[in-house]
């Protein structure tokens, strides 16, 4: 993404199509695409620069330049005719009924309102813009190609493609803009590691137990049923129990949206090697249940707003039901410390595991970011999440929702939303000790907004910010579980899921040693300087324990950054 922001001003102004085609749809995600249009047409003011559909496919698939492209050719370097070439032959396998119910979704539909509004509505058919846009990838995603960008193109449901450029330009500003301020801000998340990394006086690393092998004791893997008639949930629940004469302090894991028990099944069995009893619960109204019931059409949205109480409140009557069980079932016999807990937690499940941590939904914060001009100019994806959030509050006359568990000694949350739905003001509220994960190149709940600001919200001593430095979303992941009929991820969505998952082990272990077992000698994995030692070329790894509020909003000019125009998309 750097090489395409790399020379703005001046590839602005020489080549506009081009411009659009190599920067702004990558940057939206849609790759290769099947359009009916013949021609795109660009416009800049009195200017109009025209390019056929038909030249970019053959440019795309042979590599030759002919004479439509060639007069393009000297305002574009060499790399960024390759990057296009790349860009319009890049596929995705996608079910045409998986796009389809997606892009029917609210997220969709924004994303659709988004590039929409490039889109100049002069076509003589009626379905223009939006509608367009929609059908055009649906019908892409069904070639027997996949879904390209040259596809896209082919199935537009019109002869030409109008784009405003000064549209186009202000989105990529943006764009840019959000772009540079990430950078800067996992730079300060660099440089401030290395500063803790060079003042910690510790043993020499190399002496340390190496955590990522597995520890010595066996488990045993349950799957229980719990109800909760008083909320209708049926809770299928993993449970691993390590080989122990003493009861096991509990670790709860809460998957993510879309996700299941199976994903974190690495993680549960890594902890349970090391004397970690494991409890990892189904949510059933935002599992990959819920999700396929939405790609069939089976559902209208993949998430409830209730899933932010529910899904809190299902750790909390699982928790109360093994303390029931101990007591009385053959199968644990006082097995489980339920009173030692800690959660781990990744996306939704972040959110999970601070909810039970102590941070409290912020409806005053929520009404803030979710008016309708906010969220037309936005380009973070979870804040639409998160705004089902004040459905809530309409329910339960906007009184405070407590989520917290009292049994929650520690939690870790890997790629939460945070920013609205909890604020400062939600998350200053949590007093055990706190690990946020952030990806680096996040594009559902992103890096700066929903973890490294939030992170410097966190008013307790004891926390930590972790940063995956090339990790996405989905890295800690990996690539979701087929049998369980999971969407299947692109690999670059991915990224390198095997190391990512080696540090989730890593760092979760020594984080819940301490904080939960309590065993102060495993502080020593807990800092920058052991998290150097580890970092790899192809994922890179760092750690804080602090960060300044006002000098990372000073740096980032959060402050005083000019509000994004307001305007309403149209379908």
């Amino acid at each position: 993404m750097n090489s395409l922001f790399g020379n703005w001003a001046s590839t602005l102004r020489k080549n506009f199509l081009l411009l659009v085609l190599s920067t702004l749809l990558p940057t939206f995600g849609i790759s290769n695409s099947v359009l009916a249009a013949e021609r795109i047409y660009a416009s800049y003011s009195a200017l109009e620069l025209s390019i056929s559909v038909t030249t970019l496919e053959n440019y795309a698939k042979t590599g030759v330049i002919d004479d439509d492209l060639a007069a393009y050719q000297q305002y574009l370097p060499f790399q960024q005719l390759q990057e296009l070439r790349r860009i319009l032959l890049n596929r995705v396998k996608v079910s045409p009924v998986v796009v389809s119910q997606l892009l029917y979704t609210p997220q969709g539909e924004f994303l659709l309102h988004r590039l929409a509004q490039a889109i100049i509505a002069k076509s003589p058919q009626p379905e223009s813009g939006f509608g367009a846009l929609r059908s055009a990838l649906i019908l892409a995603s069904g070639e027997s190609g996949g879904l390209t960008l040259l596809n896209v193109l082919r199935k537009y449901p019109t002869s030409s493609i109008r784009l405003d450029v000064a549209e186009t330009l202000e989105i990529a500003t943006e764009l840019e803009k959000l772009v540079n301020q990430t950078h800067r801000a996992i730079a300060v998340v660099s440089q401030q590691s290395q500063i803790e990394a060079a003042t910690i006086k510790q043993p020499n690393l190399s002496q340390l137990p190496d955590l990522q092998v597995p520890g010595k004791l066996k488990s045993q893997k349950y799957t229980l049923k719990f109800f909760d008639s008083t909320r209708n949930r049926l809770l299928l629940t993993d449970v691993y129990i390590p080989n122990l004469q003493n009861a096991a302090p509990v670790i709860v894991i809460s998957h993510g949206l879309g996700l299941d028990s199976s994903n974190f099944q690495y993680l549960a069995t890594h902890l349970a090697s090391y004397g970690f009893a494991v409890v990892v619960p189904n949510h059933p109204g935002s599992d990959a249940k819920q999700l396929h019931s939405l790609l069939n059409g089976h559902a209208s949205e993949i998430a409830e707003p209730g899933e932010f109480k529910d899904r809190p409140l299902d750790v909390t009557y699982i928790l109360n039901q093994l303390e029931k069980d101990n007591q009385s079932d053959s199968t644990f016999k006082g097995r489980l410390n339920l009173q030692q807990v800690g959660v781990f937690g990744q996306s939704l499940g972040g959110y999970t595991a601070l909810a039970l941590a102590g941070a409290k939904i912020n409806f005053d914060q929520l009404k803030q970011d979710c008016q309708p001009a906010a969220l037309q100019n936005t380009w973070n994806m979870s804040l639409l999440l998160q705004c089902r959030a004040l459905e809530l509050s309409n329910s339960k006359s906007g009184k405070d929702y407590n989520l917290r568990d009292e049994r929650v000694k520690a939690a870790i949350a890997v790629n939460p939303i945070t920013s609205s739905i909890f604020g400062k003001a939600g998350l200053s509220q949590i007093k055990t000790p706190v690990m946020i994960v952030s990806s680096s190149d996040d594009t559902v709940a992103p890096a700066l907004s929903e973890q490294i600001l939030p992170f410097s919200w966190l008013s307790n001593s004891q926390k930590y910010l972790v940063m995956l430095v090339g990790g996405t979303h989905f890295s800690t992941i990996g690539n979701g579980n087929p049998a369980n009929q999971q969407v299947a991820l692109p690999a670059d969505m991915i990224g390198d899921a095997s190391q990512a998952r080696r540090y989730m082990n890593v760092l979760s272990l020594p984080f819940f040693q301490t904080y939960v077992a309590g065993r102060p000698q495993y502080i020593s994995y807990l800092n920058a300087d052991y998290t150097q030692s580890i970092s790899s070329k192809s994922l890179g790894l760092s750690l804080v324990k602090s960060l300044n509020t006002t000098e990372l909003a000073q740096l980032l000019d959060i402050k005083g950054a000019k509000p994004a125009k307001k305007k309403s998309p149209t379908p």
